[in-house]
């Protein structure tokens, strides 16, 4: 899979995608990250790439053409990979909130440009133009969305073949299946007076299963009551399946 940035932090992006699990997919080949510097594609003397926004208002807004520009470079770059049809994310503010659905929807893609605002935001023209979708890592705002496309990147990452050891590295994990994911405890077996749970230490595997779903329901059911009631809709449809 190939993953394309544009950004204008290319260097703050980079020194995060050579850290860690993300770092060691790329130097093994599983995915190609790219980080490109939108400034390269502004036509000022400067390198300028924003300018006042038309309606009044604080602030500055990215021009439209250096990022529509990157954008297509990108594209002919990636087309040039093998990839057929890059999917464009545009990361705002306004997008739609990221979640573990999204990530495995984009995991499926051959590539993928993540396109990061920054300042006021982008002149809407290039996200009509280019964005296949534009998404929001949370609802609240940063600064730009470089620390946005690196969440995506990693999220997308981990769920590629070969990235973990194994599926069970991932699948466990909170959102995957729809709950959080349960506590969980290593040595020493009792630490400042309070143990680990038995169960877990019985070797009895059945058990240690049903205590594991379990302990997922009732803290996603605390926790975040709407992925909660999602699960339990899902399970029930199953259920009905199952019967007919």
């Amino acid at each position: 899979m190939r993953i394309d940035i544009a950004t204008l932090f290319p260097e703050m992006c980079g020194a995060v995608l050579e850290e860690s699990i993300i770092g060691r997919a790329r130097r093994a080949g599983r995915v190609t990250i790219e980080c490109h510097q939108i400034r390269d594609y502004s036509k000022d003397r400067h390198r300028r790439v924003d300018d006042y926004p038309y309606g009044g208002g604080c602030g500055m807004l990215m021009q439209a053409e250096p990022i529509a520009l990157c954008c297509e470079e990108i594209i002919c770059k990636q087309r040039a990979a093998g990839v057929k049809k890059p999917h464009v994310v545009f990361l705002t503010a306004a997008g739609r909130r990221y979640d573990q659905e999204a990530c495995r929807r984009l995991s499926k893609e051959e590539g993928v440009i993540l396109v990061c605002g920054h300042y006021e935001g982008m002149d809407q023209r290039v996200i009509d133009a280019l964005a296949d979708e534009e998404l929001s890592i949370g609802d609240y705002v940063i600064t730009g969305g470089e620390l946005a496309a690196l969440v995506v990147a990693d999220s997308i990452s981990r769920l590629l073949p070969g990235v973990l050891s194994e599926p069970a590295g991932y699948e466990g994990e909170s959102h995957y299946g729809g709950l959080l994911e349960y506590p969980q405890y290593t040595r020493p077996e009792i630490w400042r007076g309070v143990p680990a749970p038995k169960v877990l230490l019985s070797g009895d595997h059945a058990k240690v299963d049903a205590w594991q779903r379990q302990q997922a329901l009732e803290r996603t059911r605390a926790r975040r009551p709407d992925l909660y009631e999602a699960a339990e809709k899902i399970k029930s449809e199953k259920d009905k399946v199952t019967k007919k």
